[in-house]
């Protein structure tokens, strides 16, 4: 009789769960990891539209772009949303984390800004240069550098993506490269004549990328952010929503609307 009753009961209960909504078996609460600045405002619509959805965002921000990936390796996090493919491939091979792609988010051109010019033809020789200390965004700014002219770097550092200030060849301005913690570039503007500045950090500053920048990138470039998940969540039914929510039509707009093409959608 008893096991009778526990066949039964063992019965209903499959049965209970094969009636169930999908997202009754999902997860419906988040914790997002993003970078300080324009990411927490979009992220404020993310929400919004997530919850439509039945999913809850908590939104963790960080001000250093060496944690996110650490804390959602660790478990502290479901994703994270800050960075694009190739700082995350060099995070992956240097620190051995696990973590993939599930979708794409904004395009952020990359500036150098000056407090000092108004022009870069203004830019005097022996100038100090600023440019992050991450190989990924490193190679970026040195990319930039040399697409306006002042260095050239070695072609196959340019192929693999990969340049150091080792890799310049030719550096007719004698330019002094000083490479710094991305987040530290903004407050070292009054010793440099001009620094490579991420948008998030920019506009933290109070920098414009259409009004402040004295060169940046095409807003088409190659480097387009993403959302991140550890690589055993890549096809989990929570991430493809989390990634259904950003990529919405009313985020889009406001992204295209808010910023004024110092972000652009990727998707």
């Amino acid at each position: 009789m008893l096991s009778s009753l526990r066949r039964r009961t063992a019965l209903a209960a499959i049965a209970t769960l094969a009636v169930l909504p999908v997202h009754a078996q999902d997860k419906n609460t988040l914790k997002v990891g993003v970078s300080v600045g324009n990411a927490e405002q979009v992220f404020e619509v993310v929400k919004k539209v997530a919850a439509r959805d039945g999913l809850k965002i908590e939104v963790v921000v960080f001000n250093d772009y060496q944690l996110p990936n650490a804390a959602l390796a660790a478990g502290d996090l479901d994703a994270n949303a800050f960075q694009h493919q190739p700082f995350l491939d060099n995070q992956n091979k240097a620190r051995g984390f696990d973590i993939v792609p599930v979708g794409l988010t904004i395009t952020a051109p990359l500036g150098f800004y000056s407090r000092k010019l108004k022009s870069i033809d203004a830019l005097p020789d022996g100038a100090s240069v600023g440019i992050q200390n991450d190989p990924s965004n490193g190679n970026r700014a040195l990319l930039l550098l040399q697409s306006a002219k002042l260095i050239t770097l070695k072609p196959e550092a340019v192929k693999n993506n990969n340049a150091t200030p080792l890799d310049v060849v030719s550096n007719p301005k004698k330019l002094k490269l000083v490479p710094l913690d991305a987040a530290q570039l903004p407050r070292s503007l009054d010793d440099l004549a001009i620094a490579a500045i991420n948008n998030d950090y920019a506009e933290k500053a109070g920098l414009s990328l259409a009004k402040d920048a004295v060169i940046k990138e095409s807003p088409q470039g190659p480097y387009a952010n993403l959302i991140a998940v550890r690589r055993a969540d890549k096809d989990k039914p929570w991430a493809k929503r989390l990634v259904a929510a950003y990529q919405s039509p009313e985020v889009k707009a406001f992204i295209e609307t808010q910023f004024k093409g110092s972000l652009v959608p990727a998707f």
